[in-house]
């Protein structure tokens, strides 16, 4: 159950940034559900083994080229899932920045919060 209401509030929020960042376009909201599940998909699967294998990048950068292969991620999303566009790098870098934090707040207060309410 907590997977699919992760699912829906970050659906929410890409169709939130899609309506709100004129470089991200979001046509309707089951677009905005396709990419919330493929983003998922590709954070479980191929993000652990990007991340394995850029290792040595990623300390010289000091964990910033983690941005790059989030938006590398978002980049994926936009080539695969009709009625999702963005339109350059930077765009990318925002809306990645933008949809991890919102998750992560969400995950950390809210789905906290109903645990503790059990």
């Amino acid at each position: 159950m907590k997977f699919i209401i992760s699912i829906l509030f970050t659906a929410s929020i890409v169709m939130v940034l899609g309506h709100v960042l004129p470089g991200i376009h979001v046509t309707n909201f089951w677009t905005a559900v396709v990419v919330a599940l493929v983003l998922a998909l590709l954070n479980a699967i191929l993000k652990p083994i990007l991340v394995v294998l850029t290792f040595p990048l990623t300390v010289i950068t000091f964990g910033l080229f983690l941005f790059i292969i989030n938006v590398f991620l978002i980049y994926i999303c936009d080539k695969f899932i009709g009625g999702f566009d963005v339109e350059n790098f930077w765009w990318a870098l925002l809306f990645s920045i933008l949809v991890s934090v919102a998750t992560s707040w969400f995950q950390k207060e809210v789905l906290h919060i109903k645990e503790k309410e059990k």
